[in-house]
């Protein structure tokens, strides 16, 4: 059964929803948010496993279709029918699940660092055979060395060039999650746990923009290839960042937010030529 997730809310006016990584919590994305909030009511929730939400993933069977729903449940309690939504990497696949599952909800889509899951049958197996090792390591070993192994890694090398405060800040942030929250997220919410998507993305007519850093090479290419497959993609690389570009360069990524969002809420050009997408789906 789905129930709403913990949620910040900032600003007011047309609902922008924000989803942050693994091992995060909402508060991660709130200076983000506040870049939008004289424009939107921005809707930044704690993801299962993470944060105030930390014991979601403890229901029985919990899994990641339970956390699209639960996402889903969590925009429906906030009063909008309809917004857009900002997702950075496990929260951009959660964020393209939802839009996926319930299109009428979501007026434009940002992926940030974000997939449509592991096509090849065989690595998805391997990642989740890992994904298990690590959640398990987790909640035998405890969060700090996890997340001292976990910001090691070359997906997040280049967040080392903001400097101690920075990383401190980040750690302390990681720290904040509860072991147990951690693991089950891992375990039914990591990419190898996500359905693919690729099959349906031709469906979403929807606007969607998305984003990688240009530092982070595997995520260009995913992000390219991401939206060369759905209708009304378009891709933006970001100067001189990794993975979490919005904290490397959250200028330029505030800036190409904007002119994105801008361009999705206005009208369709009325040509009066039939559009080629229509009925082919």
């Amino acid at each position: 059964m789905s129930a709403p997730l913990h949620v910040e809310r900032r600003g007011a006016g047309e609902g922008l929803l924000m989803l942050h990584g693994y091992s995060m919590t909402g508060r991660s994305l709130l200076p983000l948010a506040e870049a939008f909030a004289s424009e939107y009511e921005v809707l930044v929730p704690d993801l299962p496993g993470h944060g105030a939400s930390s014991a979601v993933v403890a229901r029985e069977g919990y899994d990641f279709d339970a956390c699209v729903d639960d996402v889903l449940a969590t925009l429906e309690s906030t009063g909008h029918a309809r917004c857009h939504a900002f997702g950075y990497s496990m929260g951009a696949r959660i964020a393209l699940a939802c839009a996926l599952r319930r299109p009428g909800a979501f007026a434009s889509l940002v992926l940030l660092a974000g997939r449509a899951g592991i096509a090849d049958p065989a690595e998805r197996k391997l990642r989740r055979a890992a994904d298990n090792a690590v959640a398990a390591r987790i909640e035998r070993d405890g969060l700090e060395p996890f997340v001292d192994d976990w910001m090691a890694l070359p997906l997040f090398e280049t967040q080392w060039r903001l400097g101690p405060k920075f990383i401190d800040a980040v750690r302390r942030e990681r720290l904040s999650n509860s072991a147990e929250g951690l693991a089950g997220a891992l375990r039914a919410m990591g990419p190898a746990s996500q359905p693919p998507l690729f099959d349906a993305l031709g469906s979403l007519d929807l606007p969607v923009l998305c984003m990688a850093g240009a530092l982070d090479g595997k995520f260009v290419d995913a992000g390219r290839d991401l939206a060369a497959r759905l209708p009304r993609g378009e891709f933006v690389e970001i100067p001189d960042a990794g993975h979490a570009a919005y904290t490397e360069q959250p200028a330029a990524v505030i800036s190409a937010m904007k002119d994105f969002l801008r361009r999705a809420a206005a009208p369709a050009p009325t040509t009066g030529t039939r559009n080629p997408l229509e009925g082919a789906r």
